[in-house]
């Protein structure tokens, strides 16, 4: 550190500071894109080769597997996300969000790399769709049914919790039948 980089109270200049951000950054950003591309290369297949030695080449495997990884894996981080705006302006809810949200992230993987392999267009990719089709055959759409119906249930559920929310912000008014009033007026005598 040069004698400029220093201020007469001892710390640093801001200049040096905001440098040091920077490289900071920039070095972070380099490492992520070479994971990138280093995990695109090898998660598909990876990923292709555990779900066909699950399913064995088995239409029936295949189709369990892929409906319970599709609903399981999509139903969770919904879930989990819905936990995480429920509680976020409650006390010490922001943390529980985060978690929440962290862990929603987590548990989203299986589907992200399944979606990896379906939208991908690299080489990877490409071999994880056959690995898919010969020895995993019928995963890939039970696993699409899968994550639908975990929407649908999921979309049931929010629409439960935001009308019980509803009804407790605005309880319906009571209604006061009055029970039939007797007429007021004179009953005239039977003449006979």
């Amino acid at each position: 550190m040069t004698s400029s980089e220093v201020r007469p109270d001892g710390q640093k200049s801001t200049l040096a500071t905001w440098r040091t951000r920077i490289l900071g950054g920039l070095a972070v950003i380099a490492v992520l894109v070479v994971a990138y591309f280093i995990l695109a290369a090898f998660i598909p297949r990876w990923w292709a080769q555990r779900i066909a030695e699950l399913v064995s080449g088995s239409f029936s495997k295949g189709i369990g597997w892929g409906l319970v990884y599709g609903g399981l894996f999509t139903a969770i981080p919904l879930f989990l996300m819905l936990l995480a705006a429920l509680v976020w302006r409650r006390r010490a809810g922001k943390v529980i969000a985060g978690a929440a949200g962290g862990l929603a992230v987590i548990a989203a993987i299986p589907n992200l790399m399944t979606l990896s392999i379906v939208l991908g267009g690299n080489s990877a990719a490409h071999a994880g769709q056959r690995i898919l089709d010969v020895d995993a055959p019928a995963f890939r759409g039970a696993s699409l049914v899968g994550a639908i119906v975990a929407l649908v249930v999921f979309l049931l559920v929010v629409f439960v919790v935001v009308r019980r929310g509803w009804r407790r912000k605005h309880p319906a008014e009571p209604v006061t039948s009055t029970p039939p009033s007797q007429s007021t007026a004179p009953v005239s005598p039977k003449l006979t």
